[in-house]
């Protein structure tokens, strides 16, 4: 963790990807994220995938690293009043809310707004009319499966990776600290709302996907091929499979040094009238001809002779492996990566948990701070926040209020 976002208060009201990685990444610049977690916890506290042999959610505790949690009965008005004062308590650094609940409900920007003018709410949304969505759907919605995939096979293949609800969460925690920027000089609250059809609307378009199909319509599928420039996976001789990409003039140059090619590439070029380090279109263009002549120089040598001429001529590539392999034996993704801690997670076991993905050049790197026990934070952030003295917090335990 780090201390850039140290005093501000962020109330968190949410629960599956994009919204708990907002407020995640919020807590890991030092933020003080509290979750207000319904009794028993919410639609993902069990989630999978779960820890080994118990029901604890490996992906819960992984979404709500250095938060707080406080558990209030929401479906009881006394309980959503306890919510709604929390979301919009007093204070300079506070009145920041992060939320994935409905638009018109009780967690409302007009109903937390009667309580502070000034609050700024983050809303993570499926669809921008409040239709409900998920990222798998938008993204099914929006076309992507159906670029992806094997050439030939017509069936749409979706992501594993969230993407935009990752990029959800990024949004949502970038438009909140650039609406406080704003209410920090003019005194203005503001209703933010991060639809995950406009995030993924907006990419597309952003990239020149959406221009494309307007103009040409729907691109093809290519398999692994690379869009636009010279990038596919080959096999080596012992089986492993490496991804190489070429895009910048020097990376071609480097390729084609590192495998010996030169003289097979210029009869290419001979033949086609390419300049192929200079233009990466033609790269594509012609891959029909030069694939063939990278996969036997690739299939010639095996990964472990590969690496070092690809590495020392400067080539982009990267080794086929599942996760497990890497998590277990990769240094510079997992196992000698600074941004790891083993640390002790409410599960009651000890792995590395990630902390935040910016590195802040010299400056030193708190501990990572596991995520919370359902309700462990509920008696001091009814004093802290609320200002509630020790028999008005008994008393909302008695009532079963909170927990």
């Amino acid at each position: 963790m780090y201390d850039l976002l140290s005093g501000l208060t962020v109330v968190e009201a949410a629960a599956f990807v994009a919204g708990p990685t907002g407020g995640l990444y919020m807590a890991q610049m030092g933020a003080t994220v509290i979750r207000i977690d319904p009794i028993g916890g919410g639609p993902d506290y069990r989630r999978w995938p779960l820890a080994p042999g118990q029901n604890d959610s490996l992906y819960w505790e992984g979404l709500n690293k250095g938060k707080r949690s406080i558990q209030i009965d929401l479906s009881r008005p006394e309980g959503r009043e306890l919510a709604v004062a929390l979301a919009a308590a007093p204070g300079d650094d506070r009145g920041l809310f992060l939320s994935n609940f409905p638009v018109d409900g009780f967690l409302s920007h007009a109903r937390l707004a009667a309580h502070r003018a000034d609050i700024i709410t983050a809303r993570i949304m499926g669809w921008a009319d409040g239709k409900p969505a998920l990222d798998y759907t938008v993204n099914a919605a929006v076309g992507v499966p159906d670029m992806t995939g094997p050439v030939g096979d017509a069936r749409p293949v979706n992501a594993v990776l969230p993407a935009w609800d990752l990029l959800g969460g990024a949004w949502a925690a970038f438009a909140l600290v650039s609406a406080l920027q704003r209410r920090r000089q003019t005194g203005q609250g503001a209703e933010i709302r991060v639809p995950l059809s406009d995030l993924a609307a907006t990419s597309l378009s952003h990239l020149g996907f959406a221009a494309e199909a307007l103009l040409m319509g729907d691109r093809g599928r290519l398999g692994n091929d690379l869009f636009g420039a010279f990038g596919r996976d080959f096999a080596c001789a012992d089986g492993a499979r490496v991804y190489l990409v070429a895009i910048t003039p020097k990376q071609w140059r480097g390729l084609v040094q590192a495998l010996a090619l030169a003289d097979a590439v210029a009869a290419v070029e001979a033949a086609t009238a390419a300049d192929f380090a200079a233009d990466e279109g033609a790269r594509f263009t012609h891959r029909a001809a030069l694939f063939p002549l990278f996969e036997a120089a690739m299939a010639a040598r095996t990964l472990a002779e590969l690496g070092p001429l690809l590495d020392a001529a400067g080539v982009t590539w990267g080794p086929y492996q599942t996760l497990g392999h890497a998590v277990r034996h990769d240094a510079r993704l997992f196992t000698a990566n600074p941004q790891f801690q083993a640390i002790a997670h409410p599960s009651g076991l000890t792995y590395p948990a990630a902390g935040p993905a910016a590195t802040l050049a010299g400056e030193a790197r708190g501990r990572v701070q596991p995520a919370p026990h359902l309700g462990a934070d509920t008696d001091v952030v009814l004093a802290e926040h609320l200002g509630l003295d020790s028999g008005a917090i008994a008393r909302l335990h008695d009532q079963g209020l909170v927990a």
